[in-house]
C-alpha cells in the first residue's frame, strides 16, 4: 500500500479551486478524533466546471482507478454522475463520492460542513462531528459503529468550555 499524504490530497485539490466536502473519517480526523484512516473521501460540487477542474487534478497526481488493471483514468463523464468513483493515486487513495447518506449531494451537505484550517493558507470544508456522527449511525456497518463512542467523545471534548477539566 502506497503512503497517505492526505494533507498534500487536500491541498492539491484546493489548488485547483475544486469544490468538496471532506467526509468519512479523514473529516474526523480532521476534527481531531484519534481515529486512522487509509483514504480521502470527497464529496464533490457535480457542475460541469467544477469537474472539469477536479479532472485536471486528478490528472497532475495520475488517479487511475484501484481496481482496474487497466489504470484507467477518471472522465468528467464518471464524476459527473451521483456514483462512487475509486481511485489510487500518486498521494494515496481518493475517494470521489456524488452523493452520501441516501443521496445526499454536494449542496446538501455543505450547509453544515465545517471550514478548517489546515495551515500554510490550506482551507477546506469537511462534514462537521455531527454531521458524520449521523452518517455513521445511519450506516450502521461495524466499522462505522465501531468509531462512533470515538467521534462520540471527540464531539464532547470540543464542546467543552475552554479551561474546563470535566472528566
Amino acid at each position: 500500500m502506497r503512503s497517505a499524504r492526505f494533507v498534500e490530497a487536500l491541498r492539491h485539490l484546493a489548488r485547483h479551486d475544486v469544490e468538496f466536502v471532506v467526509v468519512g473519517m479523514l473529516s474526523g480526523v480532521l476534527h481531531g478524533a484519534p481515529v486512522t484512516t487509509f483514504d480521502v473521501d470527497i464529496v464533490h460540487r457535480r457542475t460541469p466546471e467544477n469537474v472539469q477542474r477536479l479532472v485536471a487534478a486528478l490528472k497532475e497526481i495520475d488517479a487511475v482507478y484501484r481496481a482496474d488493471r487497466r489504470r484507467i483514468a477518471p472522465g468528467e463523464s464518471h464524476l459527473i454522475g451521483p456514483g462512487h468513483q475509486l481511485l489510487t493515486t500518486r498521494l494515496g487513495d481518493i475517494d470521489c463520492l456524488g452523493t452520501i447518506d441516501g443521496e445526499q449531494t454536494f449542496e446538501d451537505l455543505i450547509t453544515e460542513a465545517a471550514t478548517l484550517e489546515l495551515g500554510e493558507g490550506l482551507r477546506c470544508r469537511a462534514l462537521s462531528l455531527e454531521q458524520l456522527i449521523g452518517i455513521k449511525e445511519r450506516a450502521g456497518r461495524p466499522k462505522d459503529l465501531a468509531a462512533l463512542p470515538v467521534l462520540r467523545a471527540t464531539l464532547e471534548e470540543r464542546s467543552r468550555p475552554p479551561g474546563s477539566n470535566e472528566e
